[in-house]
């Protein structure tokens, strides 16, 4: 039997389709479709991971016979088996032609692949989008990862349609080392209202250094400048100075959105 019809025998065994199997592999389906027709073959790292997934040996896979010990032996003393983990499940129970849950994680030579990818209603993988998605990217109303899109995102890298935490952050409320948002607060907080250790806003600027139409810091550059308080513990905002700034300063602005910042800062 030649190589490609014993491969096309072991994925219809294992109820493989070749986009399912070359996902496992982390290759594309089309260099699956090469193999099965003689059109190219697979080279040495994907022969043994093809034993691997099959379960056989490689004599099994390439000539479809068992090799002898002595043989076995011989395999394993010439050929490297790059170190590969892959791991996938995907619930049984479907909502809207989604499932609960999908997990397929997987990694080779070391290295995450974009191959394994993940899509249900909480969803796990190496690229996973979901409700709930964790991953190395991912995108859903509630994300979390190396690079994190969504209406609630906590990564390395955060996009955050209302919330957004991170080593970088930008969202409607961002929250990070660097931080871009409407309310913004980190090391480097930019935004419409932003605080932090470098505080740039259109609007209320607090930190050590802070610029915006009113601003408060250690440093301050504005229209209206807020001088801060001594207390015991600290210095604080002139809470006072604080809400006549407001007050004067934002008289056009939406009265219940007012009185919000209001309470926000003038507590301070």
């Amino acid at each position: 039997m030649a190589f490609q019809e014993r491969l096309l025998q072991l994925r219809k065994q294992k109820g493989f389709s070749q986009e399912t199997l070359a996902e496992r592999m982390g290759v594309s389906r089309q260099a699956v479709s090469k193999w099965e027709s003689g059109l190219s073959n697979p080279d040495i790292n994907n022969l043994v991971l093809l034993s691997e997934i099959f379960e056989v040996s490689l004599d099994e896979l390439i000539k479809g016979e068992a090799p002898r010990d002595s043989e076995k032996e011989e395999t394993i003393k010439v050929v490297e088996v790059p170190w590969s983990r892959h791991y996938e499940y995907k619930s049984r129970r479907h909502i809207g032609g989604i499932p609960l849950v999908h997990i397929n994680v997987g990694w080779r030579g070391g290295r995450f692949k974009t191959h394994f990818k993940a899509k249900g209603i909480i969803a796990v993988g190496n690229i996973a989008t979901g409700l709930i998605s964790i991953g190395l990217i991912s995108l859903g109303l509630f994300s979390f990862g190396a690079l994190s899109f969504g209406l609630l995102a906590i990564g390395g890298l955060a996009l955050g349609l209302v919330l957004a935490c991170g080593g970088m952050a930008a969202g409607g409320i961002a929250i990070g080392g660097v931080a871009l948002g409407v309310f913004a607060l980190g090391g480097l907080a930019v935004g419409m209202f932003a605080s932090g250790g470098c505080a740039i806003a259109s609007h209320i600027a607090v930190g050590g250094y802070a610029r915006g139409h009113i601003a408060c810091g250690d440093i301050a550059r504005g229209v209206r400048i807020v001088e801060r308080q001594i207390s015991g513990s600290g210095t604080v905002i002139d809470s006072e100075r604080m809400i006549s700034a407001i007050k004067q300063e934002f008289t056009g602005m939406w009265a219940p959105f007012r009185e919000f910042l209001i309470m926000l800062y003038g507590g301070w």
